[in-house]
């Protein structure tokens, strides 16, 4: 038996293993092995997620919890390489941009462990993201290459990565899409909030560009509380968001304004499919907009995926309240472009890695 090693270490990883923990289990050489690092962890979130997304408790739980970048990614490289020595997998197995995914990758291969990376190549271009700089280094010392889009292969090619190394295999976060949309319409949440399909917008918003500051919080209440004036606006709200928001005496005078607490995977799923479109900065709420062919407000000056721009529903906005305001109007009356899935977001990118991976270890 094979031992494959898969890491997760914040919640949007979950989605990403989940369908390659089963593809890979129904491997009769691979055992499938999954190690929580606990970077990003809440008992009741993180048991929600594994849940929702029909994963075994984690065989390994590292629980480094927060710190700054620099702890965090240590923690998290003393007790993995800990774990690895036990365990000595024959592959490590990274998804995404997190702390963990870097901490992870680096003590693999100096413990000469073979790493492949899921979602390779993706780059902002923006090193002010710590993000962009965990995609860099795994990106520097990984064996092999998930890649989702063509600019992931083609930022690999031009690092100089040979392309036998680099495997398009579409993209696992719509996999668990796929996989679990049905499941998620059964969710009641819709008929606990009064709300219709197509009648709210659905917003997300945490990066510390947009909910750090009182200049940025003030414009964000000031757009939010304009748009309630037209239609519904449902805020699952990150912690510290709502934190910022308190601290700042800032809130919604408009009772259209539906906050709700952090929502777990399949009742997020559907909010987001039943929505009239989304204002986030999230990443992966780009990719899901695509697919599904909701329009997406993302207020972030870059994205690692240009794909879902190129293709798909998606438009990058800078803090701007009319041009935001302008924005929601179009999606507001329907007049939003139309979207193209990108090529293999089919729901089967997982048997394609695990393929991959039996191949690669069966040499």
């Amino acid at each position: 038996m094979y031992k494959v090693l898969s890491v997760v270490g914040a919640r949007p990883n979950f989605m990403k293993v989940g369908p390659i923990h089963r593809a890979l289990s129904a491997k009769e050489n691979i055992e499938s092995i999954i190690c929580h690092t606990g970077q990003h962890y809440d008992e009741k979130m993180s048991k929600v997620f594994f849940e929702d997304l029909e994963m075994p408790k984690p065989h390994i739980y590292l629980g480094v919890g927060g710190g700054s970048h620099a702890e965090q990614t240590g923690k998290v490289m003393i007790e993995f390489e800990k774990e690895v020595m036990n365990l000595k997998p024959d592959l490590v197995l990274v998804v995404g941009d997190v702390n963990s995914t870097l901490a992870c990758s680096i003590v693999a291969k100096k413990l000469h462990i073979p790493v492949v990376h899921v979602e390779a190549g993706l780059r902002s271009f923006d090193r002010e993201m710590p993000e962009e700089i965990n995609r860099i280094v795994t990106d520097s010392i990984s064996d092999m290459f998930f890649v989702t889009e063509d600019s992931g292969e083609k930022h690999l090619l031009g690092d100089g990565v040979s392309s036998e190394r680099i495997h398009f295999t579409g993209n696992v976060m719509i996999d668990s899409l796929v996989h679990f949309k049905e499941k998620a319409s059964r969710s009641s949440v819709l008929a606990d909030n009064g709300l219709s399909k197509g009648e709210y917008l659905l917003v997300t918003l945490h990066r510390p560009s947009n909910v750090d500051s009182i200049e940025s919080l003030t414009t964000l209440a000031e757009i939010l509380n304009a748009v309630a004036e037209k239609i519904k606006i449902v805020f699952p709200i990150h912690p510290r968001t709502m934190n910022n928001l308190k601290k700042n005496k800032l809130s919604s005078d408009n009772d259209t304004i539906i906050l709700l607490v952090p929502q777990g995977y399949l009742v997020f799923l559907q909010l987001m499919q039943n929505s009239k479109g989304l204002l986030t900065d999230s990443g992966g709420i780009q990719e899901e907009t695509t697919f599904l062919n909701i329009p997406c407000l993302t207020l972030r000056d870059n994205t690692a995926r240009p794909v879902t721009i190129d293709l798909g529903t998606n438009i990058l906005l800078p803090l701007d309240k009319e041009l935001i305001l302008s924005n929601l109007d179009k999606v507001i009356s329907g007049n939003w472009k139309q979207g193209q899935i990108p090529r293999m977001w089919d729901g089967k990118a997982a048997e394609r890695m695990a393929d991959i991976i039996e191949d690669f270890l069966s040499k």
